[in-house]
């Protein structure tokens, strides 16, 4: 690649690597870049008046083929939203399924209609303890597509659900990456107006704020665009450009211990050579010595007439999501109710069709990434089990997701200064990071290491420390969907967090 760019009449002294020397960021005029990729590029105007340079072709020569896996920005025009926030501030209904809790403790401060922190405290049993490593431990979260977390809402929350922990929502930091957004002030009216924008990011902070202070917590907001290729669910751009924000990451000297991840989409609608590479880096995160939690999504096996593949064939089948999928992040599924604890599930009231849309803990098997070694012992069992059904639908062999889970159902939560409820994985995801987020800081207060990337441990013993979930299904793709079983199921995985537990598993003492 040097040899390419030298031979064109660029400086290959002065270029910009990520920290593994494995991705090139090159500064060029933009008549430049159109004689290395034989392309021309133009202006394009969005609606909303922001101007992007893109291309609709491009190419390169054939001996660089096995050695380049991307080239961005070229061909993406980027528009979307989170996969996270499935549905907000509806009329919630207790599902049909729940019964109250027979444990005093838990009835006596879980509402199913709007879940707490000191609900979370309580189910999962963290409330007794108080963090002793904080200036050791770190705990971060991403926001794409324009995200902010907001300060003044995430105080009014933490005041009413977390009142010592109140300093949190003016301390926690910001960092822009890419011209990603940030803001200490609430949201303007022009940005209220805007459908969806912030509660996300909102979740997130307020999840992980509620469960694990003292722990610092850092806010990442990342621009940019990502490559994509459409399919019927995804008929525009709505990914996110994980790749910017991972190289960024990996320059850093010092980085969280966990960061969590409420996004995500349908693994087809990303070049492989794009998630392949995102997933190496992410790799080289955990080898740092850092959990990446990421969401499951909220489509269960995908969404609704919609489970269709986009190569041509328009094949019917299960679409896995990605960065779910990638088996050196930690994915997380979302539970509901809580004596006892089942997959989440919920139809999305359509006014103009009624019930349609489901929300459903992401579930499924990747058709990118095979097997990681570490679930040889129960995932095949797990895939014997179905016998033929929903045979072909689904890749045997590859990477099963989730590991785990948490609720993930009416988290209350505030947005543009009102309280209301909020759901999907991407609130079970940050609410495990930040329960992760203790049992480092009992490793650190104990002179132990961190729990870096967690998988090999979680499936080697640290599945003891969760509580295994029996009840409920998969759903989407207009069939009801794997079962939740006994043991790892692609639902729930191994089950919710108890915090004694895994902390004791991890080799430290929770001190109650």
């Amino acid at each position: 690649m040097h040899e390419w760019l030298a031979e064109s009449g660029i400086d290959t002294s002065n270029l910009g690597y990520s920290s593994a020397k494995d991705w090139v960021i090159v500064h060029l005029p933009i008549e430049m870049v159109e004689s290395l990729l034989d392309t021309e590029y133009h202006n394009y105007k969005h609606k909303d008046g922001s101007v992007v340079a893109r291309t609709t072709a491009w190419s390169l020569p054939r001996h660089l083929h096995a050695h380049i896996d991307t080239v961005q920005p070229t061909t993406s025009f980027f528009r979307g939203a989170a996969h996270a926030a499935t549905f907000v501030d509806e009329a919630v209904e207790i599902p049909k399924s729940y019964h109250t809790p027979q444990n005093s403790s838990i009835s006596a401060v879980c509402n199913v209609t709007s879940v707490t922190p000191e609900c979370f405290q309580t189910l999962y049993k963290t409330k007794w303890y108080h963090t002793k490593a904080s200036r050791k431990n770190s705990i971060g979260f991403t926001n794409y597509l324009g995200e902010i977390p907001i300060r003044p809402d995430t105080k009014m929350f933490l005041e009413k659900y977390r009142p010592e922990a109140v300093s949190q929502a003016y301390a926690f930091k910001q960092i822009s990456i890419d011209n990603g957004p940030v803001q200490d002030g609430p949201l303007t009216y022009n940005q209220s107006t805007v459908e969806g924008i912030s509660r996300e990011a909102n979740l997130d902070v307020q999840a992980i704020s509620g469960i694990s202070w003292k722990t610092p917590i850092t806010s990442y907001s990342t621009g940019g665009q990502p490559p994509f290729v459409p399919d019927i669910s995804t008929p525009t751009n709505t990914n996110e450009p994980y790749l910017a924000w991972v190289n960024w990451l990996l320059t850093q000297r010092s980085i969280p211990r966990i960061i969590s991840t409420s996004y995500g989409e349908p693994e087809q609608t990303i070049p492989k050579s794009y998630a392949e590479r995102v997933c190496r880096q992410f790799a080289q995160v955990g080898a740092r010595g850092t959990t990446l939690f990421f969401s499951s999504g909220d489509r269960g096996l995908g969404g609704t007439d919609t489970c269709y593949t986009n190569d041509g064939k328009n094949t019917y089948q299960f679409q896995p999501a990605f960065p779910a999928s990638c088996p050196y992040v930690t994915t997380v599924g979302a539970t509901m109710n809580f004596e006892p604890e089942e997959s989440a599930y919920r139809p999305s009231r359509n006014t103009t069709a009624g019930f349609r849309d489901l929300y459903s803990s992401g579930s499924g098997f990747s058709n990118y990434f095979a097997r990681p070694w570490y679930q040889d012992k129960v995932v095949p069992k797990y895939v014997k089990s179905l016998g033929d059904t929903y045979e072909g639908l689904y890749n045997k062999t590859g990477r099963g997701y989730p590991d785990l889970a948490a609720q993930g159902l009416y988290f209350a939560y505030f947005w543009n200064g009102t309280e209301g409820t909020i759901s999907g994985t991407s609130a079970s995801c940050p609410l495990t990071g930040g329960i992760f987020a203790l049992v480092n800081d009992a490793l650190l207060a104990a002179g132990k290491p961190a729990l870096g990337f967690m998988n090999p441990w979680l499936y080697k013993k640290g599945y003891k420390g969760l509580t295994d979930i029996t009840k409920g299904f998969s759903r989407g793709c207009n069939v009801e969907g794997f079962p939740v079983t006994e043991g790892w199921d692609p639902v729930t995985g191994f089950g919710t967090p108890n915090f004694p537990k895994l902390v004791k598993l991890a080799g430290a003492d929770c001190g109650y």
